[in-house]
């Protein structure tokens, strides 16, 4: 691997109305936000937090540009995406690395994600040569019915820090390809990668104040959220703040997108190979140091395989390897921060205090920082840790009696994202596809990852009931309006 050169002390601007300005010019707000690198401390960016006279001037600016964007057509649309794509997939290394320093996956994880960030991109652009509506038949002989979708007006984009760049792309790519202006609130703990992505978007050619960035705190979030401008809302991040979104967003008839937290199951019969479970298992929960809403939250062995997946469970954990996520061989990269870690260790502490046995730790973890050793418990499944999302590289070890206890367990929270189901029965997988309470289920494979083709999303509080993300049509249905027209043609007429 060649030598990683770490992205330090970048100096971060806002984009507001096609321009990079530094913004914050509020007396509150003097002092330099920062982003750090949660392997070491190391300080990646500053910038000054966006303030309210920001905000009103990103909405000012989105509202005067959305017109002649929606005007210049799908086709153009889609060809400035289709620039996007082929941008962010020049300089995916240096957008990877910065992910890693920023961010702390490691590099291979931030390559996969841009990657498919540059794929998403392709994706939408060649929507823009596909039928925006339908035909209908019409009792008038000549008379065409069809129906015309139409832009909503200015979109506010919110997103975590957790996939800093593919999630912006989920959200942004469709909202510019329908004819919106946007106004981008990423999370602070990657400003540095967002503004890297915004960029990639100016140089495709978005036109001034079609797509502007703020740096800002969750309190301009929320003022972004109320504002009357705003004719749509997508966020992807916690329960209590995407409720907090909808109470506000909604009573003045915006409409919301919501994608929240998981706590996903994974049920494994007797009747698989319990080392070639616990191989997808793991990855499903340690992946991305668990900090994915999809991540493998409990494993519910039924019957005797909980016997049989505590060895090969112990095995791989013990062999991962943790460390920075810029260093070659390393498998978990630390957590988002400090106050993560403390979060997580916290929630392991109380879950021993509530039964808990430690199975299965991964060994050498580096002291201090975000570090924590990915491990795997078991426990009675009333502990919170059994109920509760805990974002972080832990998973819980259930047992169940049979299948019709697992569904129930798997069943048993107030989350409904994402699951799997481990079995060459097909008769069992189809019944956990009917029953199990979520939004992706998948067979024996694990609960995390999708296709950007198909629709994504969950069911409980996972998500809210509006057209979900990725899958084009689903994208559609949520970023635009559409209304029928009834097309009946004229008879010529000359005056005598």
């Amino acid at each position: 691997m060649d030598q990683f050169v770490r992205p330090t002390g970048l100096r971060l601007q806002h984009l507001i109305d096609g321009e990079w300005a530094d913004g914050g010019t509020e007396a509150a707000d003097k002092q330099d936000a920062v982003s750090t690198n949660p392997a070491n401390a190391e300080v990646v960016a500053t910038y000054r937090q966006a303030t309210s006279a920001d905000l009103r001037r990103s909405l000012d600016a989105a509202v005067q540009a959305q017109r002649d964007w929606s005007m210049a057509g799908m086709i153009r649309r889609g060809l400035v995406l289709r620039r996007a794509a082929e941008l962010l997939e020049q300089r995916a290394d240096q957008v990877a690395r910065l992910m890693t320093a920023e961010e702390g996956k490691t590099l291979p994880e931030a390559r996969v994600e841009v990657g498919a960030s540059v794929e998403t991109l392709h994706y939408h652009a060649g929507q823009s040569r596909m039928a925006e509506g339908s035909i209908f038949p019409s009792s008038h002989p000549d008379e065409l019915i069809r129906t015309v979708r139409r832009p909503l007006g200015v979109v506010a984009v919110i997103t975590p820090w957790n996939f800093p760049v593919q999630i912006p792309v989920w959200k942004i790519a469709p909202a510019l390809l329908w004819g919106n202006a946007v106004v981008w609130k990423p999370a602070s703990e990657t400003p540095a990668v967002s503004a890297a992505l915004a960029q990639v978007f100016v140089d495709a050619g978005v036109p001034a104040g079609v797509l502007n960035l703020l740096l800002a705190p969750g309190s301009i979030g929320a003022e972004l959220v109320a504002a009357d401008e705003v004719a749509a809302v997508t966020f992807t991040g916690s329960v209590p703040v995407g409720r907090s979104i909808a109470a506000v967003a909604i009573p003045r008839g915006a409409r919301v997108q919501l994608e929240l937290g998981g706590h996903n199951a994974a049920i494994v019969m007797p009747d698989v190979d319990p080392a070639v479970a616990a191989e997808t298992l793991v990855f499903g929960a340690m992946g991305s140091t668990g900090q994915k809403c999809t991540a493998t939250r409990r494993i519910i062995a039924v019957g005797e395989m909980y016997d049989a997946l505590i060895p090969e469970l112990r095995k791989r954990v013990e062999a991962l390897r943790v460390g920075d996520g810029a260093e070659e061989g390393v498998d978990i990269g630390p957590l988002i921060s400090r106050q993560s870690r403390k979060d997580v260790q916290d929630a392991v502490d109380t879950a021993i205090q509530q039964g808990a046995e430690v199975l299965a730790r991964t060994p050498g973890a580096p002291d201090g920082e975000a570090f924590f050793a990915p491990t795997v418990l078991t426990g009675p499944a009333t502990m919170d840790i059994a109920r509760e999302e805990v974002f972080g590289p832990v998973t819980t070890l259930l047992r169940a009696a049979d299948l019709d206890e697992a569904i129930e367990l798997a069943n048993g929270t107030k989350f409904g994202l994402t699951a799997s189901i481990f079995s060459s029965d097909e008769r069992t997988v189809r019944r956990c596809v009917e029953e199990i309470d979520a939004g992706l289920v998948k067979a024996n494979a694990p609960t995390t990852g999708s296709e950007l083709h198909v629709p994504f999303g969950g069911t409980k509080a996972s998500a809210f009931p509006a057209p979900r993300e990725q899958n084009a049509q689903t994208a559609a249905d949520f970023f635009t309006w559409s209304k029928s027209a009834y097309l009946r043609t004229a008879a010529p007429w000359r005056p005598a």
